[in-house]
């Protein structure tokens, strides 16, 4: 039996055996029912208009509708309503209907128009919207509500930020959402590491939005104030043309247009800050083994060239005004003072921090689901197909161990009080900027993070990034089945689902890979990936009858934007609540049930008299 003071809890909130009864029936029958529908997303990167409109799509159109428009309208979304609601429970579906027109659509949803007064009933309610002039907000109600019952569960498979124009818009929308789990991305640590005071992190952030042309989500969306970094850059880059660093023009600014010319200034100026600061936490971490990515101290400031092994590379650009030869790493007082002043925007916004706690209550580094493994980059393995081992202070680490460990550090990082453990905090901070670059970060699944080749050499091989052997080892089931093996899954009926790696379909890849056992899904939503994807990114839907993969088309605010949708694996039987992680949870809520009903029985704890009724009404 239970422990007895958790069923004296229990009988708290079921007073009696009546009250036990009623709730075991109505598990069971919920458990009989059809399993809920899962959609997952990958890699938004802060592409808010293709995002929102593929979880909902916009309703009204220009011009003059009638009211018999409305009406036919209202009546065919109270069908699909019904439909789509036909899969939950009436407690369930009532839960999900809008404040303001819930009552109304309660009604119609569970009206029987077959019975004449009942039919009547039903056309009054409608009749009523139209003459109240309450239709356009009762069809956005409608429709929203279908929206939620479509898709019971959402998975983010990472990175929400950066690249794009609004992640704050993205932010926005997920925490709106009822039922949302998220699986940390490496951009999206990189925010993460910036709201915890990582200056490393905020550098990143800064250089990425400055190149990406992203003013409006950091100064409009996020109060980060600029205005210290572009005065700074416009003083000491005045006379630079900045050739190297000129920003990829995906999007407008609505509230913050830079010029173009500032935007490269000020991009420049945070990524040789960026530079160094990487530079002083690689120095502090030996650990990191990241010295091959200390370029600063390599270069011949005089000859404008840098030492990469034993040979010489000339430089793209060669103006380094704030750099120090003898200690490059060193920030000059002026920057310094930047960095003091940008770090004190990101940790004071109300904004960023309300979305950066909302990443931490719905995320993790991994997710298990319905026997689905989810994550945004790998498991880190070594060129046998091994789990790669790190080193640690607290011991070896790998596969599953090291991701709980890291997912460890990244809460401390936020949540751990420095004056509690600041040596303990202090590492964590740091390892946010590790998880963001560093060679076996699971979340960037890469041997380097090229940035410095990217912008100052002109040979592109320099600047080649290596996958960790996982992202070819996992193209076959047998390493598929070890992952699934080593977190405790059922390999039979498992699936992997990633993000990070862009699917190249134009070049003939595919998404669904290892016998189906593997399911990479960005597909590119960003508008940067798209010339080397040939698409606009992946929805994997996860139905009772199937698994389906949506390809979408490049966003077109006027034109169509129907994905093609192709069935990839269908289930034996239809699925029902009881085949599910739910069902597992309703089960033990059942046989706690049983325990308490039984306790009851025996006299061990007293029901409450006269809280049958009162539970009952």
């Amino acid at each position: 039996m239970r422990d007895l003071d958790y069923l004296k809890l229990l009988s708290h909130e079921f007073p009696t055996a009546g009250s036990c009864q009623a709730e075991m029936i109505n598990l069971r029958a919920i458990l009989a029912l059809p399993k809920g529908n899962e959609y997952f997303f990958s890699d938004i990167h802060g592409e808010y208009e293709s995002f929102i409109h593929l979880i909902r799509s916009a309703m009204r159109r220009s011009g003059e509708i009638s009211d018999g428009w409305y009406k036919d309208t209202i009546h065919h979304l109270i069908a699909l309503c019904r439909e789509v609601a036909s899969k939950y429970t009436r407690s369930k579906v009532r839960k999900k209907l809008p404040k303001d027109f819930g009552y109304a659509i309660d009604e119609l949803i569970h009206t029987d128009e077959s019975v004449p007064d009942k039919k009547l009933y039903y056309m009054e309610i409608a009749e009523a919207v139209a003459d109240v002039k309450a239709a356009d907000n009762f069809i956005v109600a409608l429709s929203e509500l279908i929206q939620t019952l479509l898709i019971d569960s959402l998975h983010i498979i990472g990175d929400i930020f950066d690249r794009g124009p609004r992640a704050d818009y993205v932010m926005d929308e997920l925490i709106g959402f009822q039922d949302v789990d998220i699986q940390w991305g490496n951009h999206d640590v990189s925010w993460m590491g910036a709201a915890s005071g990582n200056t490393a992190c905020i550098a990143t952030v800064l250089r990425i939005a400055t190149n990406y042309n992203s003013f409006d989500v950091l100064e409009d969306g996020y109060g980060i104030n600029l205005r210290p970094l572009s005065m700074f850059a416009d003083s000491v880059y005045k006379d630079d043309e900045c050739e190297c660093f000129r920003p990829h023009l995906l999007d407008d600014n609505k509230y913050d247009s830079v010029d173009p010319m500032l935007a490269a200034r000020m991009c420049k100026a945070i990524t040789i800050i960026e530079l160094k600061l990487e530079g002083q936490l690689i120095k502090r971490h030996p650990e990191y083994f990241m010295d091959r990515r200390l370029f600063l101290d390599k270069i011949d400031y005089e000859k404008g060239t840098v030492l990469i092994g034993d040979k010489e590379y000339e430089l793209r650009d060669k103006n380094f005004p704030t750099i120090d030869p003898k200690d490059p790493y060193k920030l000059t007082k002026e920057e310094e003072l930047l960095v003091e002043t940008l770090k004190y925007s990101f940790l004071h916004s109300g904004r960023l921090q309300k979305h950066i706690r909302f990443l931490y209550s719905h995320g993790s580094l991994y997710k298990i689901c319905n026997n689905n493994l989810l994550f945004h980059g790998c498991i880190p393995m070594d060129k046998k197909g091994d789990f790669l081992k790190i080193k640690t202070k607290e011991g070896n680490r790998s596969g599953k161990d090291l991701m709980d460990f890291f997912q460890e550090k990244i809460i401390d990082a936020y949540f751990l009080d420095e004056i509690d453990d600041p040596e303990k905090k202090a590492d964590s901070v740091d390892l946010m900027w590790y998880l963001w670059a560093g060679p076996v970060s699971p979340l960037f699944g890469k041997d380097r993070m090229a940035t410095f080749e990217h912008i100052f050499l002109e040979d592109k091989k320099l600047s080649k990034e290596n996958y960790n052997p996982y992202y070819e080892f996992s193209k076959n089931e047998e390493y598929c089945d070890k992952i699934f093996e080593e977190f405790e899954m059922k390999p039979e009926t498992a699936h992997i689902i990633n993000g990070h790696v862009p699917v190249k379909v134009a070049k003939g890849e595919k998404p669904v890979k290892a016998g189906g056992k593997l399911y990479v899904i960005d597909g590119g939503l960003s508008k940067a990936y798209h010339p080397k994807t040939g698409i606009a990114g992946y929805t994997l839907i996860f139905n009772s009858h199937h698994l389906a993969l949506a390809e979408h088309r490049e966003f077109d605010k006027d034109g169509d934007n129907t994905p093609e949708i192709y069935v990839t694996e269908t289930m034996r039987r239809r699925l029902l609540v009881q085949d599910t992680d739910k069902g597992e949870e309703i089960r033990k809520q059942i046989f706690d049930l049983e325990e308490l009903l039984e306790c009851y029985s025996l006299g061990l704890i007293k029901e409450k008299t006269g809280a049958e009724k009162s539970y009952m009404m």
